[in-house]
């Protein structure tokens, strides 16, 4: 039910698909949960301690808006190790999704366009919305690869910021070098904006993921805590790029997030250290377990090289992936609906981030489906 104090804005945006489903999971006995796209490791001792450590010697008020100098010290010394950009400079955020708003906020004006890429993270079309600006969005069905030539079409005078993600959520697809270069050459010829969400970059199974920032040195770079380190609920992310970006990014964390969780922070540095490698490889053997169990099954999943979801294609005698996802969620199988992330409703994303017994679990119910309806 609407009210008549919200303001318009609000009605650009429904609550999340996938919220929804979490909502569901919470009414079931023995759910068989793909849904959740979060780490179900947990999180390493020595960080736990780092965390407790610096709420006991109260290090609780606020920190400097830009983030404690030990944490973005740590940080700048890796970003300027991987880029070597003169004028990179980091900013630590409440999250990547603080990243993202502060960034909408301040780059894009009512009415400038935002390119990005279908499938994409729900957040991404809210958020432009959100500002007053317009969602010009590239496919890239079938197999999820970025098509330099439709990036080129899509730009117009009003264009304003393209906005890349890889590895990607939904479909879990590391972009190619050869892709990220030109899409980092396009913006800089054109004078576009360009943001690059790395958040899952730590889970790349096949190689080293490139980043555009390698080839245009005005990129933005969003990156954080929560799926390197399973702390999604900590807050914690960080943004680099362009000083003069970054300092006026500060200037408004200031008057909305503050800073990122205080005592967090401090068990930032220790993460920083900690060797996430054995949890990497983990989930290395889980994609290639659900990817062969699928392909096994008849679906059709597209290469996937990283974050922790695959993106199957609902066969087309399943008639649509929302109707295909209420029949899995009659059985208990929370699965999400390609729609949530899409122009199109043909996939479901999956994530793998469980459990081998419930991963296990869940293909035998895909199974089953696609075996009902032959």
């Amino acid at each position: 039910m609407s009210h008549p104090w919200l303001a318009q804005r609000t009605a650009e945006f429904d609550s999340s698909g996938i919220r929804k489903v979490f909502d569901l999971a919470a009414k079931m006995k023995n759910p068989i949960n793909l849904s959740i796209g979060q780490p179900d490791f947990p999180v390493p001792d020595t960080i736990k301690t780092a965390a407790i450590e610096a709420i006991r010697s109260d290090k609780n008020g606020y920190s400097l808006t830009q983030g404690i100098p030990p944490l973005r010290e740590a940080l700048q010394a890796r970003v300027d190790a991987e880029f070597g950009h003169a004028d990179r400079r980091v900013l630590v955020t409440s999250g990547t999704s603080g990243a993202l708003v502060l960034t909408m906020l301040g780059l894009v004006n009512p009415g400038d366009e935002v390119i990005f890429f279908d499938p994409y993270f729900v957040m991404y079309p809210a958020l432009v919305r959100m500002v007053g600006g317009k969602c010009v969005i590239v496919d890239t069905y079938p197999d999820f690869t970025i098509d330099p030539d439709k990036v080129a079409a899509a730009i117009t005078p009003r264009t304003k910021l393209i906005l890349l993600n890889s590895p990607a959520n939904p479909t879990g697809v590391v972009a190619s070098a050869e892709s990220l270069q030109a899409v980092a050459e396009l913006a800089a010829r054109h004078n576009i904006a360009l943001l690059s969400d790395e958040i899952y970059r730590t889970f790349s199974y096949d190689a080293a993921p490139a980043s555009a920032a390698q080839w245009n040195d005005q990129t933005l770079v969003v990156d954080g805590f929560s799926k390197t380190y399973g702390v999604t609920g900590w807050r914690m992310g960080w943004i680099h790029g362009p000083a003069a970006i970054i300092d006026k990014l500060t200037m408004m964390q200031q008057y909305t997030f503050v800073c990122a969780p205080h005592p967090l922070q401090w068990a930032g540095i220790a993460a920083l250290e900690t060797d996430m490698s054995a949890q990497v490889d983990s989930y290395r053997q889980r994609r290639d377990f659900v990817v062969t169990g699928l392909r096994a099954a008849g679906y059709e999943v597209a290469p996937t090289g990283g974050a922790f979801y695959v993106f199957p294609k609902v066969p087309n005698s399943q008639g649509t992936a929302s109707e295909f996802v209420a029949r899995a969620i009659a059985k208990e199988l929370l699965i999400i609906p390609g729609n949530i992330f899409s122009d199109r409703d043909t996939h479901f994303r999956i994530s793998y981030a469980a459990p081998l017994e419930t991963l296990e679990r869940g293909l035998r119910v895909l199974e089953e489906l696609l075996g009902a309806r032959r």
